[in-house]
């Protein structure tokens, strides 16, 4: 009888081809999910985009602030008052942003503090005031937060410490009472 070249000899022991080739092909389709996930993740997220995201963008409302704000202005009765009947004349006069990036004392120079405020007081000229005092006000301003070190930024209550000091020393630059509050947008130590 011929022996089968398929088949494994009689005495159990596979032929060296055939021992290869079977690891072979276990390989491939032990890999195969793992390649089509690779090739067809960036195709399905292409279409989704283009297809499903883009379209509910263009279509969903512009923002949810702008609804707000067109609401209250068709509520708006013919004194300028709102729905609630508070004068919109009555929000204290806000200054543009100010931006102050310092290093940490004591850190050699590897961390630093951002720090962008806004200023609101009284009177109508606080936004000209700022603006014509800007430099000054963001010299006084880095003064004062780069003498911070990281244990005083890390203080329970150190953003309400630090928002004193710096009214204090606006108020000294613009004038007795100008800023009432300080706004931190951002307060980041890295």
């Amino acid at each position: 009888m011929a022996a089968n070249p398929s088949s494994p000899p009689a005495d159990g022991n596979a032929s060296p081809a055939t021992a290869a080739a079977a690891p072979e092909s276990k390989g491939f389709k032990a890999w195969l999910p793992l390649l089509l996930n690779l090739l067809l993740m960036p195709a399905v997220a292409y279409v989704m985009t283009m297809y499903v995201l883009l379209p509910r963008m263009k279509t969903s409302p512009a923002a949810p602030g702008a609804a707000a704000e067109e609401h209250a202005e068709k509520s708006k009765d013919a004194h300028g008052k709102d729905a609630h009947g508070k004068d919109e004349a009555k929000e204290p006069p806000k200054a543009p942003p100010i931006k102050v990036l310092v290093n940490v004392s004591g850190t050699l120079g590897t961390r630093y503090l951002l720090v962008t405020m806004t200023l609101e007081g009284r009177g109508g000229g606080l936004d000209a005031a700022v603006l014509k005092k800007e430099a000054q006000l963001r010299d006084m301003a880095s003064s004062a937060l780069s003498i911070k070190t990281i244990v005083d930024l890390e203080k329970p209550g150190a953003r309400n410490l630090i928002k004193a000091e710096l009214l204090s020393i606006f108020n000294n630059v613009l004038g007795a009472g100008s800023v009432t509050e300080i706004y931190f947008s951002e307060f980041a130590i890295q």
